[in-house]
């Protein structure tokens, strides 16, 4: 191959990467060019997609939650959607927490009946979960946390639009970085007859106590729990409301939901949240709050800006404008932030904590 046409294959592929950015480049009506603002996509997104080649995962890999051991390690639980259109959760490891190249064959948590609270035979799974043979549901956006020796996941459990609860499983954390997958019997956290999603768990008990997010909007909602079964046998109930009377007037004019666990920095829980602007409707952006420690009812401090838009080709490939965030962690100073893109593959994008909390504003 001659210089020359090196040269020429040198321009056309630096040429081909500027259209592409510039074709998921949006403009505000200002015609100010939005880019991201904090957070670093890696080179290599998405880091996680379907697999054809098995069922269970052919469809979609997003929405993952993450913990880290004590080795450093990220472990990811990912939303899988098979061909039977339900959702049930994989495992994923890295030691970087960049490069996820330990991904096992199947499912390690399903639902196979969500209205009786049923968990699936984990061992081997089925394709028909459903007395009715399949239908969209199962297990969504898991969010993990280590407390006191043991993993708890939260997750979406949803089996039609009328039945969408939260629910959560938990492991010894011995078993559960050995793969042994000895979850207990999953517990619903938010009440019957109600229809919630996206509550997360506190990663330690504060004043003694399970602390559970369930809104960021139109105030932040945290409630305290002695035992979570106080939650699912109805001895205690956490009344959780949501929506706003009209528009914030701000990038994060509707507030929809917490993403990962809260993160204990020294300044304060950093929560990230999904929001979206007035301006742009049909866009999922990645925000953060800062709430006390000893009170996280309290808001310190937010960002006036959004941390992450959904601007790659892999936010818009299946469902247009999404970076849906559930896991986060910090490494050696850094915050590796675990999102699903455009509801079908799994990405990380990272920045120094520090920078992300010097971007926060008190209120």
């Amino acid at each position: 191959m001659s210089f020359i046409t090196l040269i020429i294959l040198f321009l056309a592929t630096f040429l081909l990467a500027f259209l592409i950015e510039r074709l998921f480049t949006k403009r505000s009506k200002k015609g100010k060019v939005e880019k991201q603002l904090v957070l670093s996509r890696a080179m290599h997104n998405p880091i996680i997609s379907p697999n054809e080649e098995r069922e269970w995962e052919s469809q979609g890999t997003f929405n993952p939650g993450v913990v880290q051991d004590d080795f450093g390690n990220a472990h990811l639980l990912y939303r899988a959607v098979g061909s039977d259109g339900v959702s049930r959760i994989g495992y994923s490891s890295s030691t970087d927490n960049v490069h996820f190249d330990e991904r096992l064959p199947y499912p390690v948590f399903a639902m196979q009946n969500p209205r009786e609270n049923f968990p699936s035979e984990l061992k081997r799974h089925s394709f028909i979960l459903y007395p009715s043979g399949g239908s969209w549901g199962g297990s969504e956006d898991p969010r993990i946390v280590r407390i006191d020796g043991r993993v708890y996941v939260s997750f979406n459990t949803f089996d039609g639009w009328d039945f969408i609860r939260v629910s959560v499983i938990s492991i010894d954390e011995n078993d559960f970085f050995a793969k042994r997958w000895n979850w207990t019997r999953p517990l619903f956290l938010s009440p019957t007859n109600e229809v919630n999603k996206n509550w997360v768990m506190f990663p330690e008990k504060i004043h003694g106590k399970f602390a559970i997010l369930h809104s960021v909007s139109p105030e932040v909602l945290v409630d305290f729990v002695d035992r979570l079964e106080d939650l699912a046998f109805g001895r205690q109930t956490i009344k959780s409301h949501f929506g706003q009377k009209k528009p914030r007037e701000s990038w994060d004019s509707w507030s929809r939901g917490a993403g990962p666990p809260p993160i204990k920095t020294e300044k304060g829980w950093l929560v990230l949240y999904h929001a979206i602007d007035k301006n742009e409707p049909g866009r999922y952006k990645l925000g953060a709050l800062l709430l006390d420690l000893a009170d996280p009812r309290k808001i310190l401090a937010r960002g006036s800006e959004p941390l992450l838009v959904p601007d790659a080709w892999y936010e818009n490939d299946w469902k247009p404008g999404i970076v849906y965030v559930c896991g986060a962690l910090v490494k050696d100073g850094t915050l590796f932030v675990y999102y699903g893109g455009g509801d079908k593959y799994v990405c990380v994008a990272s920045a120094p904590l520090q920078k992300v909390l010097g971007t926060l504003e008190r209120v």
